[in-house]
């Protein structure tokens, strides 16, 4: 019988530690590896499917002295593969960036330099997580037995009352959210709960594969269609009959596509690549994305025709941040739930970790609330953990910078324009303003790597008013 190893991609750009790292692992793990963000995604391109796990220097060419590439690669993988696990490879002063990459997304970092059976073994729990974690998305979370759904909240209840709504009936529907929401678990609720459920369930993302294959993996191909095409095949549409079929990340679907899935929607006809006669599929379409899709239609990247078939329905999953208590309820699901899967006990917060769990900001969402409880499953089995331990865990450095007060705190904001205006010689207020909201623009859009859209809904302005203002920091 044969045993594949599970896949790794290292992304390192020193040859001396990517070589060491390959002739270290490659016992236990198919590797693949790579030097730099653009490097990663012309790779996987050229896989038949995403590795499993990933190490990953934050240090990427061309600005290896600055994590911002390192940054925007986590996303780009959680993007194509949302339960790839990441390990950051960290040098030992990289504890602020090192906490900021796992509020994205990564699972843990690894310092520099490491010993291979701890990183063998951190790799191999990573592999045990997700392992468990396929398991239990098969079945409806135990909270709710009807969507699987974790939480009380008003957000939550509405979240819950739209996939009931929405499921049993055969139009498209548009799930939109922030990275690490819980879109794909929307999806998968609405195929559970409608009358299609023994059906085919079929996901794609369109971000995982590159544009020149997305045809005829959606419409299948003919015999000689294309070089390689040594036999006919069946596309996603065709395979999912009667079923769901779920495109995530829609917003990166080609232009020159858009018109063919407009097509499919519209009256269920496709034909596959190389064929000329029409086939047909009753599939149901669910799409999702993390951008402004309104904003891609008026810059020209997206057909306004196909958003309104799409989103005949639409569901909109709230960041964390907004869901209030559930903070807690869904720590306490995934403690619970992880704590079983080690079959070990259950951690505790303390009184003064517990105000901090509810206070913080979770910019990576769902995704990173449940990689902070595998942490503290690992590290405190059985243990009440204080505020400090805690901290250890959070982007606590992006969410609150201690220089500038938090805006709701009026007594702290007075005593600071005090020292200020006490100890700065020729004060000025217009420039301290401008300083101050130049701050936390490039906050917001170093949070959202770039995006506009959620960086303006971040500063509870709309997306002219950004632009705007970062224009008018240009010509400064």
């Amino acid at each position: 019988m044969v045993h594949t190893k599970p896949s790794l991609l290292i992304v390192d750009d020193d040859p001396l530690i990517s070589d060491t790292l390959t002739y270290v692992l490659s016992k236990d793990f198919e590797i693949s590896a790579a030097e730099s963000r653009a490097q990663v995604k012309s790779l996987l391109m050229q896989l038949d499917e995403p590795p499993q796990l990933a190490l990953v220097d934050l240090g990427l060419p061309p600005h290896p002295h600055k994590p911002d590439e390192g940054f925007a690669l986590i996303a780009d993988l959680l993007s194509i593969s949302p339960s790839i696990k990441i390990l950051v490879l960290s040098g030992q002063s990289d504890e602020a960036n090192a906490r900021h990459a796992r509020a994205l997304g990564a699972i843990d970092f690894v310092a520099k330099p490491c010993e291979p059976e701890r990183l063998k073994s951190l790799l191999f729990n990573a592999l045990l997580v997700q392992d468990a974690e396929r398991s239990a998305d098969k079945e409806p979370a135990p909270v709710s037995k009807d969507s699987g759904i974790v939480g009380k909240s008003l957000a939550m209840d509405k979240l819950r009352q739209q996939i009931e709504q929405y499921a049993a009936a055969p139009f498209p529907v548009l799930i939109e959210g922030e990275s690490g929401s819980g879109k794909e678990r929307v999806a998968s609720n609405l195929h559970q709960m409608s009358p299609r459920s023994s059906k085919p369930y079929l996901a794609l993302n369109c971000a995982a594969i590159s544009p020149t294959l997305v045809e005829p993996t959606l419409f299948g191909y003919a015999k000689g269609a294309f070089t390689g095409a040594t036999s006919a095949r069946a596309g996603y549409f065709e395979e999912a009959e009667n079923g769901t079929l779920f495109l995530d990340e829609i917003g990166e679907l080609p232009l020159e596509l858009q018109a063919k899935l407009l097509r499919v929607l519209e009256n269920g006809e496709y034909q596959r690549v190389g064929e000329t006669q029409p086939r047909f599929s009753n599939a149901r379409v669910v799409t999702a994305t993390n951008r402004d899709l309104r904003a891609e239609i008026k810059s020209g990247h997206f057909r306004a025709d196909l958003y309104h078939r799409l989103s005949v329905f639409s569901i909109a999953v709230p960041p964390l941040r907004e869901m209030g208590e559930d903070k807690l309820s869904l720590l306490n699901h995934f403690r619970d739930f992880y704590a079983r899967e080690a079959k070990g006990q259950a951690f505790q917060l303390d009184p003064r970790a517990q105000q901090m769990w509810e206070d913080y900001h979770f910019p990576g969402n769902v995704r990173e609330l449940r990689n902070i409880a595998i942490r503290l499953t690992t590290k405190y089995p059985g243990m009440v953990v204080n505020a400090q331990q805690l901290e250890d865990e959070l982007d606590t450095d992006q969410a609150y910078p201690q220089e500038i007060p938090l805006a709701n705190d009026g007594k702290a904001l007075i005593e600071l324009a005090r020292k200020q205006l006490q100890t700065l010689a020729n004060f000025n207020l217009d420039i301290t303003l401008r300083q101050w909201e130049k701050a936390y623009v490039e906050a917001a859009l170093n949070m959202t790597h770039g995006n506009l859209s959620q960086a303006a809904k971040l500063l509870g302005i709309n997306r002219t008013t950004l632009y705007s203002r970062m224009q008018t920091y240009g010509s400064e």
